[in-house]
């Protein structure tokens, strides 16, 4: 059973009592604290939640490799856990959250006059099923347009590949043919998305960001996020936001209370309430039950919706638990099991008696998640000293890599990678970084526009040295292993791959 499908299952799977439990029982009195300035952080008891639960929810994301984990209730935090080496305070790509976060811009636009559901996308088009497709085609993805995104893991994504390759995506995207009338059925397409973004920009002054900074997520008091752009400069629609997990509860939790955030309606109540109103059904992922609506997933029958990402992103909203959950991996999370372990902490009648072993196993259980285990690392030979302290430079090669220099000192180990211009005529791009040598990573300095990255390196034997680095926050991982050459002689073998699973090997010569 592919990934989507089997989150799918699993979630229709949820128990029904599970689900009865708490309702009608867990609503809160008022709306809590406003987060736009911080998170407030309340122990699971004081909010009617059983941290005995939340352990093993905790405890449950270790296993399946989560890189944060967090739920919050009657608007404050119950459990927040950052499994190493991400860490608090950075930001993750959340994919195809940004979605729902699009249907969260046009939801405004259109509450502002600057957008309709029923505007036409190919204007003048003289294809009539062409001419057909609105903006709330767009959104529900059922405009027609042929395109390959399985979300039930059947096959390569090949549309979408075909329109990051390409120098104009939205032109890419309304070039593709029709394969069926808008509206006939629910077809995934990251390209609706890109469609709808080029869109926004136009009709709300050409910057999206700006218009989405200003309506969504300076109320909200997200400052520090990353919105990837294509070719033209639209910010992505489908896949292209970073966020910080705290940033991803303040969305879930403006729709939990409705649009609502502090004294202003941000986005329309009416617009919110669709979510579990929806009609158009996900019939791609081949379980009965997921319907689709402005972005969000969502299982009406269950009274539950959810922002969701490739690899393991998620924002689930919880109206009858009056909860948020957000999890980021950078590999399938078991959401189902997740949910199903938020819920079965709810208790009814929201009162928890307060258990200090318990407490202490949940802090616990967060202490461990956060504390990384070094990796083996085997003594440093003889050789190092030809291998450090100077630049290695490279011919033409698949990943463009001009150079690498490794100081490989105890005191303050540091490595800098030089590539190849992305663009013609640009200017070679120099990254440094520190690099762990005791089994743990390092990594470079956050809170600036550059993803962070962790490094470690170890001998893992008399002449090779193997460097693995992380983008945090995301799912490339890739490694360095450089091999000095036998007998003494000049140069390395550098033999790079990635977690994507592509290969190359070069040699690498001293600097003149």
């Amino acid at each position: 059973m592919n990934a989507s499908h089997a989150m799918a299952a699993g979630l229709q799977a949820l128990s029904l009592s599970v689900s009865l439990a708490f309702a009608g029982a867990a609503a809160a009195a008022d709306d809590g604290p406003w987060p736009t300035a911080g998170w407030t952080v309340a122990t699971p008891a004081s909010q009617g939640m059983d941290p005995a639960e939340l352990a093993r929810l905790v405890e449950l994301g270790a296993t399946h490799q989560l890189d944060s984990l967090l739920v919050v209730r009657h608007g404050r935090i119950v459990v927040e856990a950052y499994y190493a080496p991400f860490r608090p305070g950075l930001r993750h790509a959340v994919n195809s959250v940004t979605k729902a976060v699009m249907g969260t811009l046009a939801g405004i636009a259109i509450e502002e006059g600057k957008l309709r559901l029923g505007d036409p996308v190919f204007d003048g088009d003289t294809d009539p099923r062409r001419a057909a497709v609105t903006v709330a085609h767009l959104l529900d993805m059922t405009s027609g347009i042929d395109w390959t995104e399985p979300l039930n893991d059947r096959g390569k994504p090949v549309s979408l590949i075909e329109m990051e390759r390409s120098r104009d995506w939205a032109a890419y995207v309304r070039g593709r043919p029709m394969a069926q009338a808008p509206g006939a059925g629910f077809n995934y397409n990251s390209g609706n998305s890109q469609l709808l973004s080029a869109l926004l920009a136009r009709r709300t002054g050409g910057d999206l960001q700006a218009y989405a900074t200003e309506r969504l997520f300076k109320p909200l008091g997200i400052a520090d996020l990353r919105w990837r752009q294509d070719p033209q400069g639209v910010p992505v629609g489908g896949f292209g936001l970073a966020l910080q997990p705290r940033d991803m509860a303040k969305i879930g939790q403006l729709y939990l209370r409705g649009g609502r955030w502090e004294d202003r309606q941000l986005v329309p109540a009416a617009w919110v309430a669709k979510n579990l109103a929806a009609t158009v059904e996900m019939k791609d992922l081949g379980t009965p039950g997921f319907f689709y609506a402005n972005g969000w997933w969502t299982l009406p029958a269950r009274r539950i919706y959810m922002a969701m990402g490739h690899n393991g992103q998620g924002i689930v909203v919880l109206p009858e638990a009056d909860a948020v959950a957000v999890f980021t991996s950078t590999r399938a999370a078991p959401v189902p099991l997740l949910i199903e372990r938020i819920l079965r902490s709810v208790k009814a009648g929201g009162v928890v008696a307060d258990d200090a072993a318990a407490q202490a196993a949940l802090e616990a259980a967060v202490a461990k998640a956060t504390a990384e285990k070094p990796s083996e690392v085997g003594p440093v030979p003889d050789a190092a000293q030809r291998l450090a302290g100077r630049t290695w430079r490279f011919g033409t090669n698949p990943i463009g890599l001009r150079s690498l220099r490794l100081e490989l000192d105890p005191a303050n180990p540091r490595y800098e990678v030089v590539t190849a211009a992305r663009r013609p005529g640009g200017a070679d791009e120099r990254f440094t970084a520190p690099i762990g040598l005791d089994g743990l990573f390092r990594t470079s300095p956050a809170g600036g526009p550059m993803p962070v990255v962790a490094t470690r390196g170890r001998w893992s034997d008399a002449r090779s040295f193997d460097v693995e680095a992380r983008i945090l926050g995301e799912p490339l991982r890739t490694r360095y292993l450089l091999r000095l050459r036998e007998d003494g002689a000049e140069g390395i073998d550098l033999v790079f791959s990635n977690s994507y699973g592509f290969q190359a090997e070069m040699r690498g010569e001293t600097a003149p």
